[in-house]
């Protein structure tokens, strides 16, 4: 009876912590669950099945907020179908998943919709990315339409800086280094406002945090930084980079120490 009613509590847990992500607005690390100060037994016992990622058991020190898994995200859903609770939300209608081989020209129409042509990357470049380092594109696909509504990409590399080679050397990414170099951002015009770019961002960085990479790194015009540090990106400052003769700013989001 006991282990049932643990189990009880834990599923509750998972599901209330599914619901109450991203409540607090504060611009912290990719935050989804603002369960502040936790400190009981569930929390522990969903970490250890690897449904959540608990910094303060893991790290120790003074972290608050907890993180869930993939895993963690969909066995929540399914709890909630249990329980007749409709998840209408952005994951009802997108499906999340890395890109596929077939897809490498629809990512390349996207591209050059949501960059002007003096910063969108090339189709060769693009597609070359695609065929070395799929597991590092994240997709959005509309379930209605089944169609790509926008996606976020990069490559591995040990190195610590941004340099204009990343968007055309393939040759530059070392797919199990420890940063990744974030080389787009691309959500349709018709699906933006609409939360899509975020849910990339966090997705992405729940991913690469359990892949053990320790940074993410990524270049944007001035105008872009505070939207980045909503998201929980730290400005640098002024970047080496002068792809397509434009100035830019340097962003970097620690993932693992």
């Amino acid at each position: 009876m006991e282990q049932n009613r643990k189990e009880s509590i834990d599923e509750l847990t998972l599901a209330l912590l599914y619901l109450t992500r991203f409540p607090d607005r504060e611009g912290r690390e990719y935050d989804e669950i603002s369960w502040k100060n936790h400190d009981f037994d569930a929390i522990d016992r969903l970490d250890e099945e690897g449904l959540i990622i608990n910094p303060k058991r893991r790290r120790g020190g003074g972290y608050k907020y907890v993180y869930m898994t993939e895993q963690g995200r969909d066995r929540a859903r399914e709890i909630l179908k249990r329980f007749i609770i409709d998840d209408t939300g952005i994951y009802a209608r997108f499906e999340f998943r890395s890109i596929r081989p077939d897809e490498a020209d629809e990512a390349v129409r996207i591209e050059q919709i949501c960059f002007p042509p003096n910063e969108a990357c090339a189709e060769e470049h693009m597609k070359a990315r695609i065929g070395s380092a799929p597991e590092l594109f994240l997709v959005a696909i509309d379930r209605e339409t089944e169609k790509m509504a926008g996606f976020l990409n990069g490559i591995a590399t040990d190195e610590m800086n941004f340099r204009d080679d990343f968007f055309t050397d393939i040759k530059t990414h070392t797919p199990e280094a420890g940063n990744i170099m974030l080389l787009g951002l691309d959500v349709l015009p018709e699906y933006r406002k609409q939360g899509l770019a975020r849910e990339l961002v966090f997705n992405y960085c729940r991913r690469e945090e359990e892949n053990k990479r320790k940074r993410l790194i990524l270049t944007c015009h001035k105008e872009k930084i505070k939207m980045y540090q909503k998201l929980g990106f730290r400005d640098i400052g002024v970047s080496a980079s002068k792809w397509g003769g434009e100035n830019w700013n340097e962003m970097e989001m620690v993932l693992n120490f």
